[in-house]
């Protein structure tokens, strides 16, 4: 006699961004629309959501997604767009707040993005307590441990499930030292160099001389054709490369596609391990 299994279906993968119609937030919607592990994509932000999830809908993948305008001065707990936005999610990303301009101190920057982060994190503790929360909003080394205290107060902290998103460091490291390798050939591109996926490990934090690049990690000794002063530039490069940006773009903004590009990184990577895979 035959039974039906009893297992049930997978639980679809919903991943809200939150601050999706930035400069970050929308090119990041864009490459997890074209992530065919995610089900369902939504989208919040103060303003012009809806005309962005519209946008990505006519891009013909998988996922499905919708966006919502925030209710302005609405308290988590009476905030039922900030619930639609939220309920069942798998993965939370945190985009939302101001960007870092020139003359701004991470201090500044904080006393400004710390009370947004902190009303987005207790609907995450509300409306989908199990999620896990990835946390772009700057600066990422006060912003995690705010949001910790703040799932710690609604019961439902797991220090596995709430992380900053740094990989932009990586990818820094990884893009500069991959440059730097080139030049060292006079100029001329080493095929040796040019087909070698260089990914640097980097620790510490997301701010300043917090961020330590394991340089020596990324090339063999037999490669290594770098001088120390060349890798101590590299080092101060990725520590400052936020600065490099701001300055490049003259004050009015700061990282966006390369932050997009990286957060999308994280995020397909922690939804493999979340799926039970190996990340990349």
């Amino acid at each position: 006699m035959s039974h039906a299994s009893s297992s049930a279906p997978p639980k679809p993968v919903k991943v809200a961004i939150l601050g999706a119609s930035g400069g970050i937030g929308q090119p990041l919607s864009l490459l997890c629309k074209l992530n065919p592990q995610i089900d369902e994509l939504s989208l919040y932000d103060l303003v012009n959501t809806p005309g962005v999830a519209a946008d990505l809908s006519h891009i013909p993948s998988h996922a499905k997604v919708f966006g919502i305008n925030a209710s302005k001065n609405t308290p988590p707990g009476e905030n039922k767009k900030l619930q639609k936005a939220l309920q069942n999610a798998t993965l939370v990303v945190i985009l939302s707040g101001v960007p870092r301009k020139p003359g701004m101190s991470r201090d500044d920057l904080f006393n400004i993005n710390a009370g947004i982060v902190s009303t987005l994190v207790e609907g995450c503790a509300m409306y989908c307590p199990h999620a896990f929360i990835a946390i772009v909003t700057n600066p990422v080394n006060s912003m995690v441990p705010l949001a910790s205290e703040v799932l710690k107060r609604h019961g439902v902290y797991d220090r596995r499930k709430v992380a900053g998103v740094t990989t932009l460091d990586v990818a820094r490291a990884s893009a500069f030292l991959r440059d730097a390798m080139v030049t060292v050939g006079d100029g001329k591109n080493n095929d040796s160099t040019e087909n070698v996926d260089l990914m640097v490990d980097v620790i510490g934090g997301h701010s300043g001389t917090t961020i330590l690049p394991l340089f020596s990690r990324a090339i063999s000794k037999e490669d290594a054709c770098l001088s120390r002063e060349v890798l101590h530039d590299l080092t101060v490069r990725t520590q400052f490369g936020g600065d490099e940006i701001v300055k490049a773009k003259e004050g009015t903004g700061s990282a966006t596609l390369s932050m997009a590009w990286a957060a999308y990184q994280f995020i397909e990577n922690t939804l493999l391990v979340l799926a039970g895979g190996d990340e990349r």
